[in-house]
């Protein structure tokens, strides 16, 4: 099998991008940052001829990674090996996990992931809740939800507290929160520090717990720390989730958002959205912002998103005051 080791990995990611085509490379950015956009496009751009040999050595290194990640998350490293050397045998299956492993990036307590709820509850509650809030920013938010939950509320606030502030962590800080659960569920070694918490994690987890529990970790949150506070309740719901609200929930939003206001929102909403507003507004309405938008000219984006979050505040506005109620629970759940 040719590697192609020696390139680095955003001129492969610019040669797998070619070599996709433009449909599916078009999809594949629709899930990246600006950021990575704009280094990926400037990356294609400084590309030479791609020849056929390199193309497919670039794209079967991505079948590999993509492959083998698959099996880590199934069932963690041991289990990858295990089904590669079956495929393979052990040489190429220790060489393509040892080549591979930066790329593959498993994530730290994956042994806790694969535990059942109730016992990784068991064995955090009682832990301090620095670690407690490590362990549940590695779990998946549902996970996280349910656990955190069930942990005392003078702890979840803590909890919550010290993911939003944790940024990145020393590899040495996961090794020792692992050691404390190793007996149990074993461990995993890491080289590199690790990104992990923040603000749009705690918004996972708070939109998937129930809303009593969410009411008292903002209010307790807003005791020490208002402006976080301020900051997590206003990615609670933002301006895409309105897709997510039946047709009569929208209608009571948009009784109480200005026509202005509602025409510049939607200066940079995607078509689903768009058609979904003008679905629930009346048809004069519609071509009356339809027309001001064709001639709206640039706007600036932080106007855009200005109105998007005064739209997002009346929709938390009628959900306090019980006009509208937003389900929790989870990402299959109906906002009513």
């Amino acid at each position: 099998m040719a590697y192609v080791s020696d390139l680095p990995s955003k001129q492969k990611a610019a040669i797998l991008m070619v070599m996709l085509g433009k449909e599916y490379s078009s999809k594949i950015y629709k899930h990246l940052s600006q950021d990575e956009i704009e280094q990926l496009t400037l990356a294609i751009t400084n590309l030479d001829r791609i020849d056929n040999q390199l193309g497919d050595s670039v794209i079967e290194e991505f079948y590999d990674i993509t492959l083998a990640q698959k099996y880590v998350n199934e069932g963690g490293m041991d289990y990858a090996r295990d089904v590669l050397v079956a495929a393979m045998g052990a040489d190429q299956a220790d060489a393509l996990l040892g080549r591979l492993t930066a790329s593959l990036q498993v994530r730290p307590f994956d042994f806790v992931r694969r535990a059942d709820s109730a016992q990784v509850f068991n064995f955090i509650q009682n832990e301090h809740p620095q670690t407690i809030a490590l362990v549940l920013s590695y779990l998946d938010t549902n996970r996280a939800a349910m656990i955190l939950s069930s942990l005392p509320q003078d702890v979840q606030a803590q909890v919550i507290k010290r993911i939003a502030r944790m940024g990145i962590v020393s590899p040495d800080y996961i090794r020792e929160a692992e050691r404390v659960l190793e007996r149990k569920f074993g461990s995993i070694g890491y080289t590199a520090n690790v990104a992990v918490g923040g603000i749009d994690t705690i918004v996972e987890i708070l939109n998937s717990v129930d809303r009593g529990t969410e009411s008292y970790i903002l209010s307790a949150i807003e005791q020490d720390e208002p402006e976080l506070a301020e900051e997590i309740h206003n990615k609670l719901f933002v301006f895409e989730d309105l897709i997510k609200l039946t047709d009569i929930a929208l209608q009571k939003v948009l009784k109480e958002v200005d026509s202005d206001v509602l025409t510049i929102a939607l200066k940079s909403a995607t078509e689903q959205i768009t058609q979904k507003i003008f679905k629930n507004i009346s048809k004069r309405l519609k071509e009356t912002i339809e027309e001001n938008m064709k001639f709206m000219g640039p706007v600036r984006v932080r106007d855009v998103e200005a109105a998007q979050q005064k739209i997002v505040n009346i929709v938390r506005r009628l959900e306090d005051s019980g006009v509208i109620d937003i389900a929790r629970g989870g990402k299959e759940d109906e906002l009513v």
